[in-house]
């Protein structure tokens, strides 16, 4: 399971159930992990970051007229990326990029996947954050998953700029320590 997924779901459940609250800050939450999700797949791309903010603002108007189209039986997180991924071949179509515009190293982010790999690893990595310190998981998560900047991240989660870098910096260290124990035989 995604690291975020229950606090989305919790909020996209309410949202579908009328509490308009729920729905602004579902909408907030996902705008953050959208654009760091756009950034990365256009940047690898050749294109420029500032497409993305078109992309967000598509993806969450899908997702908002879309979303009594959710089945609350299943995860959140591979119906959100299905979207987001959907918007961004789109758009593509739209701007005439096509394959031959992306390199066989980046082809595999634009095109269609299998979601339980996706949802698997995710899976993985929520169960590997919770080992680690609240303070580094929460850096993580704001920089590293829901694509805040470091600055952001700092005024959200009340610690300095240089806190939230070491923070990240100590929490995937050890995340790297603790996948190096799983793969030893």
């Amino acid at each position: 399971m995604h690291p975020i997924e229950p606090e989305l779901k919790a909020l996209m459940l309410k949202s579908i159930g009328g509490d308009d609250r729920a729905h602004r800050d579902l909408l907030n939450r996902l705008s953050g992990y959208l654009r760091g999700y756009y950034r990365g797949r256009l940047t690898r791309m050749g294109r420029s970051v500032a497409e993305a903010e078109d992309l967000v603002q598509e993806a969450l108007m899908a997702i908002h007229t879309g979303r009594h189209t959710y089945d609350p039986a299943e995860l959140l997180t591979p119906w959100l990326h299905a979207i987001a991924r959907y918007k961004l071949l789109d758009y593509l179509r739209r701007t005439h990029a096509s394959m031959r515009d992306v390199g066989l190293d980046q082809a595999e982010d634009i095109v269609a996947v299998d979601d339980r790999a996706g949802t698997e690893s995710a899976l993985d990595l929520g169960r590997l954050l919770t080992t680690l310190p609240e303070r580094m998981r929460e850096a993580i998560r704001l920089v590293k998953i829901d694509g805040l900047s470091v600055a952001e991240a700092a005024a959200r989660s009340g610690a300095s700029e240089s806190a939230v870098k070491v923070n990240i910096h100590r929490g995937l260290k050890a995340l790297a320590a603790a996948i190096a124990r799983e793969s030893k035989p």
